[in-house]
């Protein structure tokens, strides 16, 4: 049958074929006309050609699309608002221009002998794991190379071994990580998936689909930062006190494949990108496959470059196969970007010639005939080749010389690799954390352009305000009547204060959100720095990692904890990331919030669950707790101030009850957990005082029925595990040495919790010093139930203790 595959405007008709079937998506275009101010006109949709024909079964299902240069012309003018003539501008740089051809040519050849050499490579077992290669979509990273300058930051997918070549990352480098070598990118840390390059700004290869969106919107984000705060990098990528230079026109580049855009974080993405203006381009790689399967069966929006329009964001389509128009219109879109004009998608429909990984079987429909055709009919290098030798700009043997040399260099790169050393066992737990776990960080120096950011950035009646504000907080503190919600926010101030890198994002952050943490923080330092976000804590954890990633110390604060579930993907990577790239970009990030279970709490099952346990396996975590202001205060500056990311847990329930004075302008340890009562000397030494462990609710559970325990002749050591990770063994041993006995007040569940974790350490470190086992006192398996008739056989409390306490002593064992 004879079908359209694609249309921008009426006229935009694609060349059709009577060898293919077309998606089931197919013959519906829309016209979009931009200005400068990005004002999108109302949508005009049309029924483009229908069947005319009945033909053979074919053999591949996805067409060309055939699309011209004056085609993909058409689009800049209509939809970007380029006139002709800059157009024509755009096509002249590259055809009249032997070089730029030969340096595209150069590209397309270098990327595809480097991938057929990790192919032979991976075959040999010098390569393991999960490869993914790119061939036959050369004309992608040709674009880099020809239009994406170096300090422009890079987000790539797990495909991106030749975006970090075309972004000027040095390929023996490439090829050693990919060999696992110590002379790779990350130290053998990171691997095929994970490319990162600090020099040239080349922030991944990410593994999970479509997570790299949110990190390349909060690396965009940093730009803006940049330009308002007037700080860029130095040589050492550190931010000091220059300004980037007037003609700054870095943007963020990020890549998906079609089928990774139909996550919702695409729309996410765009919408955040639409509403702050980010410099930020969207390349959408279509090859038509989401793993194997054919995109057209899973999602019918196969026209991603149109997906912008209720943003206000433009969309280019463009046909992979031929470079040169790729870089015609590639170029023209990235320049709309750096002009200031707004966020923009560039979709280019290509083709892949080998499957999603040779380690993935290739079964469904139409997958192995469409690479074999694909393969003949549809390779951009010889499509290439054969139009500029047929039209005399190149010769044969001048392709063929720089063929010769191209795989000359891959060759070496391969060479350089395999004769690399491993790297050291040691290094995998030297890149656990950017900072040690003792760290002191009273001892970190504030930037020394603090001052001169806050003056040229707050205005004095902000700075009066907030001041004001800083000082009747610190009033309660002395006073004792701070609380959790207050200190966290006074902390919060002081350290934004202090380093001007320090950002914030939130839910109804404007309104303090439920605790006041984020109070008064947009009205001081500004919507830049302090971001109202849509409710995804998933896009906003993501963004504050691309921030975090380029300079920043962004804050997270959850409106509830338990909304981090959205954001586990993210968390788990802010979590990777330092060791992932071996250890060249630290994530300093602080994620706070309320969260917890305490007894009577009647919240229902998903604002109660122990999102902390949830997120305890997640390497590179610092996590800890605060049930009482001075915690809260003084972690909240010590993970501000941490290189890496933290997450600190604040008990829901105490957030505005609990008060006490704070010891100001002191941070607190990250690793250390707080004794808050010790048993008598004369109850250890008749055996009857028992170390009792809890944190968050559990304190103050436990410090209710202290006396009561102590009224029946018993006594505990009571100690608030204040961090969870790195737990803090050593306070736990030397209670022991005195008690021999411990209970867990465990605000997790049965399976799966804290208290487990927390159980096996001191069974496997400490069984010596132990007369009778563990006593975990811990949530049932069960939900969290909303009537208190119910909750009181899920959740434990202080009577709990009391008994746990009783039996501990009195048993024989």
């Amino acid at each position: 049958m004879i079908f359209a595959r694609y249309a921008v405007t009426l006229a935009l008709c694609a060349s059709t074929s009577t060898a293919f079937v077309a998606p089931k998506n197919a013959g519906h275009g829309v016209q979009v006309v931009a200005s400068s101010e990005r004002v999108v006109s109302p949508l005009m949709t049309s029924t483009l050609s229908k069947p005319e024909t009945e033909t053979s079964e074919p053999s591949v299902m996805r067409p060309p699309i055939n699309l011209k240069w004056d085609k993909i012309a058409e689009q800049l003018v209509n939809v970007f608002g380029y006139s002709q003539t800059e157009v024509d501008m755009y096509a002249g740089e590259v055809d009249n221009s032997k070089e730029t051809l030969m340096n595209i040519y150069k590209a397309l050849q270098l990327n595809r002998g480097f991938e057929n050499a990790c192919n032979q490579q991976y075959m040999q077992g010098k390569i393991r794991g999960f490869m993914h290669l790119d061939n036959g979509q050369e004309s992608i990273p040709a674009l880099l190379d020809y239009a994406i300058k170096n300090g422009d930051k890079k987000y790539s997918y797990y495909r991106e071994h030749t975006h970090a070549l075309a972004s000027g990352v040095d390929g023996g480098a490439i090829m050693a990580e990919l060999f696992m070598k110590e002379t790779g990118t990350c130290k053998g840390a990171g691997g095929s998936m994970h490319i990162f390059d600090k020099p040239t700004y080349f922030q991944g290869g990410w593994a999970l689909v479509s997570e790299q969106l949110p990190y390349a919107a909060g690396a965009a984000k940093s730009i803006l930062l940049d330009r308002k705060l007037g700080i860029s990098d130095n040589e050492k990528y550190e931010k000091h006190d220059v300004a980037p230079p007037s003609d700054d026109d870095r943007i963020s580049v990020v890549f998906v494949g079609e089928g990774g855009a139909q996550n919702g974080r695409t729309a996410e993405l765009l919408n955040s990108a639409a509403k702050d203006n980010l410099p930020l381009l969207l390349v959408v790689i279509d090859n038509g496959r989401a793993i194997n399967t054919y995109t057209g069966d899973v999602a019918t929006n196969g026209a991603v470059y149109q997906q912008g329009i209720h943003y206000g964001v433009p969309g280019l389509l463009v046909d992979g196969q031929d470079a040169a128009d790729v870089a015609k219109g590639g170029k023209a879109v990235i320049d709309y970007v750096r002009s200031g004009k707004g966020p923009a998608i560039l979709q280019v429909h290509t083709y892949r010639f080998n499957g999603h990984s040779p380690a993935d079987p290739e079964h469904e429909r139409g997958r192995k005939e469409e690479k074999a055709w694909a393969r003949v009919e549809q390779d951009p290098i010889k499509i290439f080749e054969d139009k500029y030798t047929a039209n005399g700009v190149f010769t044969e043997d001048e392709l063929k010389e720089m063929k010769k040399q191209v795989l000359a260099d891959v060759k070496a790169m391969v060479k350089f690799a395999d004769e690399s050393p491993m790297p050291p066992v040691e290094l995998a737990k030297q890149l656990e954390y950017p900072d040690a776990p003792d760290t002191d960080y009273n001892l970190k120096p504030a930037p020394a352009f603090a001052d001169a950011v806050n003056a040229r950035t707050i205005s004095p009646e902000q700075m009066a305000t907030v001041t004001a504000h800083i000082e009747m907080l610190r009033n309660k503190a002395k006073a004792g009547d701070i609380s959790i919600g207050d200190a966290i926010n006074l902390a919060i101030h002081e350290e934004m204060l202090r380093d001007p890198t320090t950002t914030i994002h939130a839910e109804d952050l404007q309104a303090g959100s439920s605790y006041d943490i984020p109070k008064l923080t947009q009205q001081t330092y500004g919507q830049i720095r302090a971001a109202d976000e849509i409710i995804d804590e998933g896009h906003f954890i993501g963004k504050a990692l691309g921030e975090g990633m380029n300079g920043y110390r962004p804050i997270v604060e959850l409106m509830n904890t338990n909304f981090g579930i959205f954001g586990m993907a993210e968390l788990s990577s802010a979590g990777n990331t330092y060791a992932t790239t071996g250890g060249q970009f630290d994530m300093p990030m602080t994620i706070v919030g309320a969260g917890g279970t305490a007894p009577n709490q009647s919240l229902g099952a998903e604002h109660s669950q122990p999102f902390h346990a949830y997120v305890m396996g997640i390497p590179g975590l610092k996590i800890c707790t605060a049930a009482s202001p001075a915690a809260a205060y003084g972690i909240t500056k010590s993970m501000i101030r941490d290189n890496g990311p933290c997450f600190l847990f604040a008990p829901v329930k105490m957030m505005k009850e609990a008060k006490g004075t704070v010891d100001l302008d002191v941070c607190a340890p990250l690793n250390k957990a707080a004794l808050l009562h010790k048993a008598s000397d004369a109850s250890v030494a008749g055996g009857k005082a028992v170390t009792v462990l809890t944190y968050l609710h559990g304190v103050k559970e436990a410090q209710l029925v202290t006396d009561e325990i102590m009224a029946e002749g018993f006594d505990i050591d009571l100690i608030e595990l204040r961090s969870l990770k790195p737990l803090d063994m050593d306070t736990i041993r030397k209670s022991l040495e005195r008690t021999h006995k411990v209970a867990i007040l465990d605000e997790s569940t049965l399976t799966g919790g804290v208290g487990a974790t927390i159980s096996a350490r001191i069974s496997e470190e400490l069984f010596d010093l132990l007369d009778a086992p563990v006593r975990r006192l811990c949530m049932d398996d069960a939900p969290v139930p909303y009537a208190s008739s119910m909750e009181v056989a899920v959740v434990k409390r202080g009577s709990d203790l009391v008994k746990g306490v009783f039996d501990l002593i009195t048993k024989k064992y």
